[in-house]
């Protein structure tokens, strides 16, 4: 039986585990941190628990067909709870809920523009064929050859997909209102891109969040790392936590090992050895590249990395709170400043933001396992944009200061003498701990010249038994895609052995 070593163990790591084991693999995951989820760990202090990283679940579809694979459903390992209102946006002079039924939310567009409706109905049919061949089969390209592409169904619906539109003008092409624009426009950001450089075919962001709706997995997110482990366990991969990976070792164009460096009993660094005949790099692309193999084994160049766009970075903070809010949703955004703007400092003119835009969760509205009775957790993003320095205590206290005051006026409640728990993370964090390419959160940007093919390739170019899942190749950034990728290159490798 042939051994795989897959190093880091987020969402990409833990699919490719998965599928790597059901094709009768030896599966041995290396990871840097002490639990699994990589970006999407657990934090748990002072009776709060807050999800680390990613906090929307959309795509319901792909996460029952991923546990589908494996003979398993989602309801196997958590309860899903569809969230209505989807979230709260709080616009400069008002706020507005987002409903999750269609109709009513067809009633709200009208109320803001007359016509509007009939119009989401056409936006909402081109989306719905966009999600269609975008999740079942473009996500699923390894990205290797443009042959690809040729596909019948994708070739006769190229125009469809609006490859070579921007989201920006696609959707200014059904609706006038600036609101109802931002409204469309704003799951783009997920994508690490301004929606004038973002191809219209992500409308399919659209779809997933009004027609399938935004969830939460009862108890958080990271239940999803959880049924990943457990499945992975069960199907007999090997986690070897708290051991950072400093060096794959090559020999004659082949990857035979994985050197690790982990605390022994005494706490002193000792070296550890996984003999490899494939390697899968799950964790920062570039990492694995400049810092875990020698020049000469390299895919890219430091200027090709240096000239890759990135999405944005994040400053985020948790807070806890020992008291209840009232009238706050679980998902609430902060469009109150401009748009444009801030987009700028994130990706034209890099630069820490004026008056940022934000996001709140409050998880405990939904579930009251997150905080202690009476209590309240709440998490509030900033997206930066990646590789900025003077990321200090001074700078992450100002923001807070800033957009705690924004959001206490817009709730009609004070928050700040009820603090009893906060933690900031920001661009030193995520370089800190998961070696991310200039401190980035979201990975590459899916800019039309950094799709399929133009990604950092799934195989190494140098490397036969080296393959790379996750963020920063195919298929992109974000949770769903990811566990994508994990399969996507468990398909490669199966196709090469």
């Amino acid at each position: 039986m042939k051994n795989v070593v897959i190093i880091g163990s987020g969402f990409a790591g833990l699919s490719a585990a998965c599928f790597m084991a059901k094709e009768g693999w030896n599966v041995t995951v290396v990871e840097k941190q002490s639990m699994p989820g990589g970006r999407a760990r657990l934090l748990q202090a002072a009776g709060f628990t807050f999800d680390m990283g990613p906090s929307w679940y959309w795509m319901p579809d792909v996460f029952e067909r991923f546990f589908s694979c494996f003979g398993k459903t989602v309801s196997d390992y958590y309860q899903l709870d569809r969230l209505d209102p989807s979230y709260r946006i709080y616009w400069p002079e008002k706020y507005m809920d987002i409903p999750a039924d269609y109709n009513c939310l067809k009633n709200l567009f009208e109320s803001i523009e007359p016509g509007s409706g009939v119009q989401l109905d056409k936006f909402m049919e081109e989306a719905q064929y966009k999600y269609e061949v975008g999740i079942n089969k473009l996500v699923h390209k390894p990205g290797q050859s443009i042959a690809e592409f040729a596909d019948l169904d994708l070739l006769k619906g190229i125009f469809k997909l609006d490859v070579f539109t921007s989201m920006k003008k696609h959707i200014s092409k059904y609706f006038r209102h600036p609101q109802l624009q931002q409204l469309l426009e704003f799951p783009v950001l997920f994508l690490g891109a301004l929606p004038q450089n973002t191809p219209a075919l992500y409308s399919l962001m659209n779809y997933a969040d009004v027609k399938s709706g935004t969830w939460y997995p009862k108890g958080g997110m990271y239940k999803i790392v959880e049924a990943m482990h457990q499945l992975a366990t069960e199907l007999g991969v090997l986690f070897n936590f708290n051991h950072n990976v400093i060096k794959i070792d090559v020999e004659s164009g082949l990857a035979k090992s994985v050197v690790a460096n982990t605390p022994d009993k005494q706490g002193r660094m000792e070296e550890k050895i996984f003999d490899a005949d494939v390697v899968i790099g799950g964790a920062d692309y570039h990492f694995v590249e400049t810092k875990l193999l020698s020049q000469q084994y390299r895919s890219y160049s430091d200027a090709y990395w240096d000239k890759r766009v990135m999405a944005p970075s994040c400053l985020i903070y948790y807070v806890g709170l020992n008291k209840k809010l009232e009238n706050v949703l679980h998902h609430t955004l902060f469009f109150d400043t401009s748009f444009e703007v801030h987009g700028k400092e994130i990706y034209t003119e890099p630069q820490w933001p004026e008056k940022p835009l934000f996001y709140v969760s409050v998880t405990s509205v939904t579930d009251d396992t997150v905080a202690p009775e009476g209590c309240e957790n709440l998490f509030f993003l900033i997206p930066v944009a990646a590789g900025l320095t003077g990321d200090t205590e001074a700078l992450r206290d100002k923001y807070f200061d800033e957009i705690i005051e924004r959001y206490e006026n817009r709730i009609g409640q004070t928050i700040k003498d009820a603090i009893v728990y906060k933690k900031s993370y920001a661009v030193s964090n995520f370089i800190e701990d998961y070696n991310a390419f200039k401190g980035n959160a979201y990975g590459l940007a899916n800019t039309l010249m950094q799709t399929a093919v133009l990604k950092p390739g799934c195989r190494s170019k140098k490397i036969s038994n080296l393959f790379y899942t996750g963020q920063l190749t195919v298929p992109g950034p974000g949770v769903p895609p990811s566990l994508i990728s994990g399969e996507v290159v468990v398909k490669e490798i199966v196709k090469y052995f």
